[in-house]
């Protein structure tokens, strides 16, 4: 929907506004009007990437964060929740799909045996490893129109964007 001088959807609907509501400053939809349009680019892709190894975005993330754990590739559910800043029933749902797979399996931890601990199995770092790849080529093709530069530049903003929200995500 680019015009010839690069222009979207969203500089038509600013303009619009501008004119119906010439007393309202209506740029943060030029922003989030974006943000809403890439989050729904981005899930589209992402869902057929995974969608290609058997998985979900949930089951990845999950996969991911065990994997990125390092051996023995486990986490606490708590950690995990943390990471996919999800509650608690929704991770207690995603690691019962999960352990249903063979994906990961749940058990006490052998240095104290009160807590649970979720890990990794070797189909599951099968899985992960053998989608991880695609998902990067994936994400790599949705940013070829952007400069090395301007990608950093926007990591960088979109940083600074959710740190002024406060949503940062925090590590286990």
């Amino acid at each position: 929907m680019s015009g010839p001088a690069g222009e979207d959807a969203l500089d038509l609907i600013i303009e619009q506004w501008g004119r119906e509501r010439p007393d309202l400053d209506c740029s943060p939809m030029g922003v989030i009007g974006r943000i809403t349009q890439l989050q729904r680019e981005v899930f589209l892709a992402q869902r057929a990437t995974f969608a290609r190894h058997g998985l979900d975005a949930p089951s990845f993330d999950v996969l991911a964060a065990l994997r990125r754990a390092g051996p023995p590739y486990q986490l606490t559910p708590t950690a995990l929740m943390r990471t996919a800043l999800v509650t608690s029933g929704a991770i207690t749902q995603r690691l019962d799909r999960l352990e249903e797979k063979g994906l990961i399996t749940r058990g006490r931890s052998e240095a104290d045996g009160r807590a649970v601990v979720v890990s990794l199995t070797d189909a599951g770092r099968t899985a992960l490893d053998a989608a991880l790849p695609d998902h990067l080529e994936t994400e790599r093709g949705m940013l070829a129109g952007l400069s090395a530069d301007e990608q950093v530049q926007l990591a960088g903003l979109l940083r600074r964007f959710l740190v002024a929200l406060g949503r940062v995500p925090q590590e286990p």
